[in-house]
């Protein structure tokens, strides 16, 4: 973890709060500089109101990062995880997953689930380090340049 994490980390200002309408312009800043296929106002919107968990990692009135994640019976599904890109390979995505199994433990939840993009080795490399397995793949899941679709790799943890 950079000095610049690992500060802030200490940092009472750091905190966790709930997605709100007056923070989606904010977030969906971040979304659209760290992907190339980002979520739209529409998919975030429907996610608060299907009552799913999103969670942003915030300091002061920054926000570092955020998780959008859908609760089943005994499992919880992570839809989005997103570090803003001036924040990244810094530890926070294991903040950020560290919050999601907390609160996941809290629904009961046995299983954490999620898909990667097949060519986001970075990621899988973080979700990997964490303790999740490679359990599956799903073909054409995502979309992709020029109309084509990528492949998804499903992976879970036990919790």
């Amino acid at each position: 973890m950079s000095a610049i994490a690992s500060s802030l980390q200490d940092d009472s200002r750091l905190h966790f709060e709930l997605l709100t309408l007056p923070r989606l312009d904010m977030l969906l800043a971040v979304e659209n500089a760290a992907y190339s296929h980002p979520w739209t106002r529409g998919n975030f919107i429907d996610a608060l109101y299907a009552g799913y968990q999103i969670q942003l990692l915030m300091h002061e009135d920054t926000l570092i990062g955020y998780f959008v994640a859908m609760p089943g019976v005994e499992e919880v599904h992570l839809l989005n995880i997103t570090v803003a890109p001036a924040y990244q390979q810094q530890g926070w995505a294991k903040v950020l997953l560290d919050s999601l199994a907390l609160w996941s433990r809290g629904k009961n939840a046995l299983w954490l689930w999620l898909e990667v993009r097949k060519s986001n080795q970075r990621a899988q490399h973080v979700y990997a380090q964490y303790g999740f397995q490679s359990v599956g793949q799903r073909k054409r899941y995502y979309p992709a340049e020029n109309g084509e679709r990528e492949d998804a790799i499903v992976m879970s943890i036990k919790l």
